[in-house]
């Protein structure tokens, strides 16, 4: 392509992109780790009714001195139907014939009982503090916390539509220093918030702006790479994310205050939104949009970092323009949206592509956001599901050339699926085996996730790849919401939410045989390509697989 060769003069990999990339990587991983913060934030910690026998020390101890904290708790707490302490009832007048029975059980009546009128007693030896216990989100408000990841969420997809415009209209570089400098914010005044309630508007606004600052990064550095290495480059990207989970899990360990855990991952974010105005707007932005000065200038200095000492002279104003006319011209031609949805066969794969999107982002956004549900230690989970996000995704290119696309995600999505709805059913006294499913299960999505990106980008036409994302972006993150709004199915169902978790990866798995099978088969370039394809595989001339054939 004619801007490939612009950057043949300015470097293709050079001292500035590796630079750049290595600069993105660590916005990300920082970054993305706000999207989990609410697995210890807002983790729940053991609790149970205050009642004045135990937690009024200024009540006389003449009558219960002799009795035990066990024998306290035994007279003025219920017991559930695991023979543990009730968390959301007592007893109205404590029931001292309990200390009589010698370990029988007799039948409580409702109307012995009472909610938690007085409020809770929180176990601090895990958390010191967090929304949980700040705001007494238990009991009867324990679906709160999931509101709190919703509103997030929701914000994340609606600032990926706004924002994601205003990227196009006014560059790159410039909206992601705003939003950078906003969720800094954002997410520093929420350690400050003084009720739930504004706390859940400083996150929702933080989730507005932070899918811009995961997104542009990785676009810029794409545009300033040559095909041959975007391949890599978006991988080492992906794995920022990796990293991103795996280092709130260990900050978490040390630091078990919810006010401090979030100013020190929001602060950083300052730092961030400083040294990102060194960064260089793209070049093919700038160049679709007639900004062929600022272009030439942005190649110049990138010649310059990457040593290039005489493109200076050949990259000039008019030698860009003649570089690019060709492309300018065919850019005025592309498809609208409307042209690409009237195409019938290419409607199809959006539509089927876009309903596995959504099934593959809610079981994986559903296991990450939900680390609490699948055991007691959960800075192990978030550590072990960094490591494993971050190992499973090269596998996933070398498996790819012995397997079909779709029998591999078939076999990904129904590992996912298997693993939660296995570990939905097990006891939670079986911690070893619970981790080992979970962990396979977040390994398998990850897996899943590449392999299904890789399929559809041989299934879209080159022509519209760009448009058709956006529309796929537009369902992933509608799985994003989705996946923290059932989990407020709860109080309906304490399984209901993990059985649906395992349903949706394996649609997603039967979705992908609607779609054909691109391996060894050629890169549609037109719409017409696909209106034209036939069911069955189509024979390859040996001269063009070289340039046609998918690499895998």
């Amino acid at each position: 392509m004619a801007f490939d060769e612009l950057l043949d003069q300015a470097g293709t990999l050079g001292r500035f992109q590796i630079l750049q990339i290595a600069f993105c990587f660590v916005a990300t991983t920082i970054t993305y780790s706000h999207t989990f913060l609410e697995n210890f934030i807002a983790a729940t910690p053991e609790h149970r009714c205050w009642v004045p026998l135990l937690d009024n020390h200024t009540v006389s101890h003449n009558d219960t001195g002799i009795l035990s904290q066990d024998d306290l708790l035994r007279v003025s707490i219920p017991l559930d139907s695991n023979l543990k302490p009730e968390k959301c009832r007592r007893f109205i007048h404590p029931q001292w014939q309990l200390l009589h029975l010698n370990g029988t059980f007799p039948n409580i009546s409702e109307s012995d009982t009472e909610p938690c009128v007085d409020g809770w007693v929180y176990d601090r030896s895990s958390f010191l503090s967090t929304i949980v216990t700040e705001w007494d989100l238990v009991c009867d408000y324990q679906s709160q916390k999931s509101v709190v990841q919703t509103l997030f969420m929701i914000g994340s997809l609606l600032g990926s539509l706004t924002l994601g415009h205003l990227s196009d209209r006014y560059g790159r570089k410039t909206v992601y220093v705003w939003c950078v400098l906003l969720v800094a914010i954002m997410e520093t005044c929420v350690a400050f918030a003084p009720t739930f309630i504004i706390f859940c508007i400083l996150r929702f606004l933080a989730g507005f702006f932070i899918m811009t600052v995961l997104t542009n990064p990785y676009l810029l550095s794409i545009e300033w790479t040559v095909p041959q290495s975007q391949t890599i480059v978006a991988t080492v990207l992906s794995c920022a994310y990796s990293s991103g989970q795996a280092i709130l899990g260990g900050l978490a360990f040390a630091i078990r205050d919810w006010y401090t855990l979030q100013l020190v991952m929001s602060t950083p974010l300052f730092v961030i939104s400083l040294l990102s105005r060194w960064l260089t707007e793209s070049p093919r932005w700038l160049i679709t949009t007639n900004k062929l000065e600022e272009a030439t200038k942005a190649l110049t200095r990138v010649a310059h970092i990457n040593g290039k000492k005489n493109a200076g002279k050949i990259l000039t104003t008019e030698f860009v323009r003649s570089t690019v006319q060709d492309e300018l011209d065919k850019a005025k031609t592309m498809p609208s949206v409307s042209e690409i949805l009237r195409a019938p066969k290419l409607r199809m794969r959006i539509f089927w592509i876009s309903c596995g999107r959504l099934g593959a982002t809610v079981p994986f956004m559903g296991l990450v956001l939900n680390l609490q549900e699948l055991g007691s230690n959960i800075f192990m989970f978030q550590l072990l599901f960094g490591a494993i996000t971050f190992i499973s995704r090269w596998p996933v290119f070398l498996l790819l050339k012995y397997l079909d696309r779709r029998t591999s995600q078939l076999i990904f999505f129904f590992v996912v699926g298997s693993c939660i709805i296995i570990n939905t059913f097990l006891s939670k006294e079986m911690q070893i085996l619970r981790l080992i499913l979970a962990t396979l299960g977040v390994g398998a999505s990850s897996a899943a996730t590449t392999a299904f990106a890789i399929h559809c980008a041989e299934l879209i036409p080159t022509i519209c790849r760009s448009t058709v994302a956006g529309i796929h972006n537009l369902f992933s993150r509608t799985g994003a919401v989705l996946a923290p709004l059932l989990m407020t199915l709860v109080v309906y169902s304490p399984l209901l939410p993990w059985i649906m978790y395992g349903v949706f990866p394996m649609l997603s798995g039967l979705i992908v045989f609607c779609l054909p099978e691109t391996r060894n088969q050629p890169f549609p370039e037109t719409i017409q390509d696909v209106e034209n394809s036939k069911k069955q595989s189509r024979k390859v001339k040996e001269e063009d697989a070289s340039l046609k054939i998918t690499q895998f």
